[in-house]
């Protein structure tokens, strides 16, 4: 029964290998009910899990899992410290927390970039995360580990990008990958790495004293000039008026 268990995953891993880039370690997001459930089956997650994908893989987790955990009381006491011991991914949801079910749903938004695995025994969970194409979901029956079949919307998915009608996360990556290394796209790495402007002294124009306007720059005793000149004038035009009168 268990090398039909490790057959039937190996085929699982396989189809989200080749056709999403899963890959080696497997990074498995965990929630509160998974974790109860390894409990009450007295589940060795870190010694089962990599024996039965065989492969490495990741025990992950959210703060919004730990959280709900936490306000559950002690019921749920020993799943808090599986979860604990998890390494525990950054969420979009850091001042208002959420549920757990949504937190996790919220990490595998976008095509699942990351290539987490969903471990939960929460049906509403479950059936939301079937409706997204290449999310592997694992769940606990009869104290055994269970890697879910790809789900007919994966399926489907699959098959219209082999048509030709969508190009998948995993093709995106690669030709963004290509691209970069062909130089046609810049590394945002460079992007960030923007030469800062140098902090350059004053202006040494705007240093320069302003010059005086023109009329205050002429001298006191030119204007005195300019104004002997025209009382001369209007003399000397005096005079001939009164020697041609009396000529006359």
């Amino acid at each position: 029964m268990k090398i039909t268990r490790q057959k039937h995953a190996k085929k699982h891993l396989g189809f989200f290998r080749n056709n999403f880039g899963v890959r080696e370690p497997y990074q498995i997001l965990l929630d509160g009910t998974f974790c109860q459930a390894a409990l009450r089956g007295r589940v060795q997650l870190r010694e089962q899990l990599p024996r039965y994908l065989m492969g490495e893989t990741q025990l992950c987790t959210t703060r919004c899992v730990l959280k709900e955990l936490e306000t559950l009381g002690k019921d749920l006491y020993g799943a808090k410290l599986i979860a604990q011991k998890c390494q525990v991914r950054n969420c979009p949801h850091f001042k208002n927390a959420v549920s757990g079910s949504e937190c996790l749903l919220s990490m595998v938004e976008e095509g699942n970039p990351h290539h987490y695995f969903v471990a939960t025994q929460d049906q509403n969970l479950s059936v939301k995360v079937k409706k997204k194409p290449g999310i592997p979901l694992m769940f606990i029956i009869q104290n055994t580990i269970v890697l879910d079949k790809p789900s007919p919307k994966t399926i489907a998915f699959v098959k219209e990008v082999e048509s030709g009608q969508l190009v998948s996360v995993h093709e995106k990556e690669s030709i963004k990958q290509l691209k970069q290394e062909q130089g046609l796209v810049k590394n945002p790495e460079q992007r960030r790495r923007k030469k800062r402007k140098k902090i350059s002294g004053p202006n040494p124009l705007s240093c320069l004293k302003k010059k005086k306007k023109t009329e205050d720059t002429k001298s006191p005793a030119s204007k005195k000039k300019r104004k002997r000149i025209r009382i001369r004038n209007r003399s000397t035009s005096k005079v001939l008026s009164e020697k041609q009168n009396a000529e006359g």
